[in-house]
């Protein structure tokens, strides 16, 4: 289906137009509007508002259809790339895309999953919310071991601004003193159980220089800004009317929306941003109306690119010119490369014996974390660089351990009633070293729903990752076996790149014009009004959870964009 080029009206005119509305564009919002900028948000997605369409949050395993299991038929036909994903379920299906509608292409001997979510609050709704701050060591990498390269800025210019978005979004978490893991502005944190108090005992006896923490978690743990406690549900991807997950429903937008400045449009479909080659600037963007099938323009002084770091880059590509044939603020010929994930599915598992009178109260909607403990000195680990942390958790098996069993009968219905042994597992997540091999372009021959090139993705992982995953189930094994785990199993799962659901590094911030796309303030090197600061921006990704980063990287942007209105610079 193509839309129908006509233009409505003439443009539109804003201080400012924010391209979606996600945890970076939630941010971007509410920092333009509070700075006086009338704002015009730009969601491809439907509207969702906050409770009101959380259809399933309180539905119980029997209220569904399949009982939480998902309509597979349907699922292999709308949405065959999502479901692959461990966040998608029958509860939540509907804030992931429709795969038919939005396909897009793999080279040969690529592999990525894209898993997307487009409406109002994107991927900000169903977001895994552990929150970590990259430090000095991430930030200078390629300085260090001379891949890649570094930075633009320091810990010291971004470590305000991290702290800022903390106390704003209220993250939970353990101040622990780790120089390569800063400590955020905590809320107290959520408690860990008897089983995982004890291990983090135990790997620090057994593994000096690593440490167990509780995660740090976009959770609250008491009432903040307006928003309400966690009840321990666990039920956070259909939606939390109680706001106690950040969500650019209950933060940014919300936010946006009380100062009167913002303007929120969905079912807005951003083609291309349109550029003024005598001005050198971008005048605003073109729109597909999901519902008219028309097209729109609206024009702006500022645009911030907010659309996920692929969603952004595929927009950039499909921005083209006289001045910029391969796609807008492109003249390095990086657009679209570095691309990264945070490789991951690589663990173990263990048994906890030992604890058989003890349990926990709730549903804790958030695991352990143990930060990187490769490479941070001089000595260099064997077979990769950089590191990885882990994630995971100690908990009991319930009822559902006898789906599968031999076993019938009064006496094994019976024993069901009680709770299961305790496991215990940790899963690492892994940086992905930054190669121009791995990158995004448009594929000449496929078009979406809506008549637009679709994404080709060149992807694979390097020696470097598949050496640390391995590194990952080693060592996993090792601490579980060392603290009184028994029927220790490490794991190595297949994993695609984009299963991490991190995306990073395709529009890429630098010092040199000549091999980045964006300068130290997200602000595209060639037009100097757009400024992109979702994880397109990233020129490395640390192994920590990145949304923190962007955050904070959108407000440290829109500050200085409004500064450079206000002198008259832009």
């Amino acid at each position: 289906m193509r839309a129908r080029a006509s233009i409505l009206n003439g443009p539109e005119t804003y201080d400012a137009i924010v391209v979606g509305s996600g945890i970076s564009g939630g941010i971007a919002a509410k920092e333009l509007t509070e700075k006086g900028l009338k704002t015009l948000v730009l969601e491809r997605g439907r509207n969702v508002q906050h409770s009101v369409d959380y259809v399933t949050e309180e539905d119980r395993p029997w209220d569904e259809p399949f009982r939480g299991q998902t309509d597979r038929r349907k699922m292999q036909e709308e949405q065959y790339v999502q479901s692959q994903a461990g966040p998608v379920n029958e509860s939540n299906a509907h804030f992931f895309v429709n795969d038919r509608d939005n396909p897009y292409t793999l080279a040969e001997d690529s592999d990525f999953l894209w898993i997307r979510g487009h409406q109002v609050g994107g991927r900000s709704l169903t977001w895994g919310r552990q929150c970590y701050r990259l430090s000095e060591l991430d930030l200078k990498a390629a300085s260090r071991d001379g891949h890649g390269i570094d930075w633009p800025i320091d810990y010291d210019e971004l470590a305000p601004w991290y702290g800022y978005i903390e106390d704003y979004v209220g993250i939970s978490g353990q101040a622990e003193g780790i120089p390569h893991l800063p400590d955020s502005n905590f809320l107290p944190p959520m408690n860990m159980n008897c089983v995982e108090k004890d291990l983090r005992t135990g790997i620090e006896d057994n593994f000096p220089g690593r440490t167990m923490t509780i995660g740090r978690t976009a959770m609250l743990t008491q009432p903040h800004n307006g928003r309400g406690a966690c009840q321990y549900r666990n039920l956070c991807s259909r939606g939390c009317s109680y706001g106690a997950y950040y969500s650019s429903q209950v933060g940014g937008l919300r936010t946006a929306r009380q100062t009167g400045n913002m303007t929120l449009r969905p079912n807005s479909i951003v083609t291309e941003v349109i550029y003024d080659p005598e001005m050198g600037r971008a005048r605003g963007v073109r729109v597909i109306d999901a519902e008219t099938e028309e097209t729109v323009e609206f024009h702006a002084r500022l645009v911030f690119l907010c659309a996920s770091a692929l969603g952004s880059t595929q927009i950039l590509l499909n921005s083209t010119s006289n001045d910029f044939p391969d796609g807008l603020a492109n003249a390095s010929g990086t657009l679209g490369h570095y691309l990264m994930d945070h490789p991951f599915k690589a663990g173990a598992f263990a048994e906890m014996p030992g604890y058989e009178d003890q349990y926990y109260h709730g549903r804790r909607a958030n695991g352990i974390y143990i930060p990187r403990f490769r490479n941070l000195g001089d000595d260099q680990q064997e077979g990769f660089l950089r590191g990885y942390g882990y994630q995971g958790g100690a908990s009991r098996a319930g009822w559902a351990r006898g789906i599968g069993s031999d076993s019938f009968g009064v006496d094994f219905k019976e024993s069901l009633r009680e709770p299961g042994p305790w496991s215990m597992f940790l899963l690492g997540f892994g940086e992905m070293l930054p190669r121009y091999e791995n990158y995004v372009e448009l594929d000449p021959q496929v078009t979406d729903k809506w008549g637009l090139p679709v994404l080709r993705f060149h992807a694979s992982l390097s020696d470097n990752e598949q050496n640390m995953r391995q590194d990952m189930a080693e060592q996993a094994a090792e601490m579980l076996d060392a603290c009184g785990g028994t029927n220790v199993t490490p794991f190595l799962d297949d994993y695609a790149v984009g299963e991490g659901i991190h995306e990073m590094g395709t529009a890429r911030m630098g010092a040199d014009p000549e091999t980045s796309v964006l300068n130290r303030h997200n602000q595209a090197h060639d037009v100097p009004n757009l400024f992109v600061t979702d994880g397109a921006c990233m020129p490395s990704g640390g192994c920590q959870n990145p949304s923190l980063t962007y955050m904070a990287l959108t407000a440290r942007a829109v500050d200085y964009a409004v500064a450079q209105v206000n002198n008259g610079a832009l």
